[in-house]
C-alpha cells in the first residue's frame, strides 16, 4: 500500500512539474525534494525522469483500453484517450517539444492501433472479411489517427478534439464497413 502511495506521489509530482517546466529542466533532485523521499526511494521504483513518462503513457494506454469497451464508438473511445493530454496541456506541450516525442507518438499511435482494430472487429461482424484486410483497414485509420492527434498537439491545441474527432467520424462513416464489405466480395472471387 505504502509503495502504491509512494510511486503515485512521485507520478503526481513529475506531472506537476511537467505541467510548469520543460522536461529537460526537471531532475530527480527536484522530484524527491518535493515529495520528500530521498534518491534511494526514487530510484527503488524509477531509473530516471523518462522511466517515468514511459509509465505515465503506459498507465494511460491501459486506462484508454479499459474503458473503451464494445458500446462505445471508435470516436468515444479516442475521446478517452485524449482526456489526459486535454487535462495535461502543457505537460503535452513539453514532452512534444522535448527529445521524448517518441514517446507521446508512440503512445497516441498504440491507442489509435488499440481502437481502430478494435471497431473494425465490431464492424466486420457478420461480413467475414480477410484478417490481413482488417488489419490493413485498421492500421489505415491507425496512422491517419495518429497525424491528426500530432497535428492538432503541433497546433497547440487550440480545437476541441471531440469537435475534431467527431467531425472525422462523420465523413468517414460507413467507410471501414463498406471496405470490410468489399473485402469479403474480394474473397470470394
Amino acid at each position: 500500500m505504502a509503495q502504491q502511495y509512494t510511486r503515485k506521489m512521485i507520478r503526481d509530482v513529475f506531472i506537476k512539474m511537467l505541467n510548469e517546466r520543460p522536461l529537460n529542466k526537471i531532475t530527480v533532485k527536484d522530484i524527491v525534494r518535493a515529495c520528500g523521499v530521498n534518491r534511494n526511494t526514487f530510484y527503488y521504483y524509477y531509473t530516471d525522469v523518462y522511466a517515468i513518462l514511459s509509465e505515465i503513457f503506459q498507465t494511460e494506454l491501459q486506462t484508454a483500453i479499459d474503458e473503451y469497451n464494445d458500446t462505445l464508438s471508435w470516436e468515444e473511445g479516442f475521446l478517452v484517450a485524449t482526456k489526459f493530454a486535454s487535462e495535461n496541456r502543457i505537460a503535452i506541450y513539453h514532452v512534444y517539444d522535448s527529445m521524448q516525442r517518441e514517446e507521446l507518438e508512440n503512445y497516441i499511435y498504440n491507442v489509435s492501433g488499440t481502437v481502430m482494430i478494435r471497431y473494425v472487429e465490431k464492424v466486420n461482424d457478420g461480413i467475414s472479411a480477410s484478417l490481413e484486410d482488417k488489419k490493413l483497414i485498421a492500421s489505415f485509420y491507425q496512422c491517419a489517427l495518429t497525424e491528426m492527434v500530432l497535428r492538432w498537439i503541433a497546433s497547440r491545441m487550440k480545437d476541441d478534439p471531440s469537435t475534431i474527432i467527431r467531425r472525422i467520424g462523420q465523413l468517414f462513416d460507413g467507410n471501414i464497413a463498406l471496405s470490410l464489405k468489399r473485402s469479403a466480395s474480394l474473397k470470394d472471387v
